[in-house]
């Protein structure tokens, strides 16, 4: 009954995003007592307070980059499409390209480059961090934390447990790319 009660919502899920939940039922047949505590943890990739839509989805998109080279980033993708986010930040992001993300608006810029420097321990992380702080004050910052935070989680544990993909290319709307290395940045 139990089984039956948790494989509902994870099928949902699978249905909605064309994502893979393997992973999790792997975790729920070794153990249901560790499923329900990842299970308590998941909604804090998709806390949002005090931070902007296209910022908030640009950390979390800089973020899965550092751990996922394919189904998680793709996942990302999609939430940010489907909340409005445009496709071309979103390729924008996926590019990395510099002259391209300094032409994003200052709050979606100022959360990719705080992304990007804790996602790659950038010595600029301190500046970056302050700078965030100081526009969307410590709501904000704890928000964009747990955002990036929970980004990083799910591919992290994917791997762990063997189920993490070959690398393949994501898609943004109707165009397929290959998302750019993430690179360091510094102050």
């Amino acid at each position: 009954m139990i089984g039956w009660l948790i494989e509902r919502p994870l099928a949902a899920f699978e249905r909605r995003w064309h994502y893979p939940m393997d992973y999790a039922r792997t975790l729920l047949r070794a153990s249901r007592r560790g499923f329900w505590r990842f299970a308590r943890v998941m909604p804090l990739a998709a806390w949002r307070d005090g931070v902007p839509l296209a910022a908030w989805h640009a950390a979390k998109l800089v973020a899965v980059r550092a751990e996922d080279c394919g189904p998680c980033t793709q996942l990302v993708v999609d939430m940010a499409r489907a909340d409005g986010v445009p496709d071309a930040l979103l390729r924008a992001l996926l590019h990395d390209d510099a002259a391209t993300l300094q032409a994003l608006d200052a709050n979606t810029a100022m959360a990719a480059h705080f992304a990007r420097c804790w996602s790659t321990g950038a010595p600029g992380l301190a500046d970056a961090r302050d700078a965030v702080r100081q526009r969307f004050g410590e709501r904000g910052l704890a928000s964009l934390a747990l955002a990036m935070s929970g980004a990083r989680l799910f591919p992290m544990i994917k791997s762990a447990l063997g189920h993490a993909e070959a690398c393949h290319r994501v898609q943004v709307g109707d165009q397929p790319l290959a998302p750019a290395p993430l690179r360091q940045t510094g102050a």
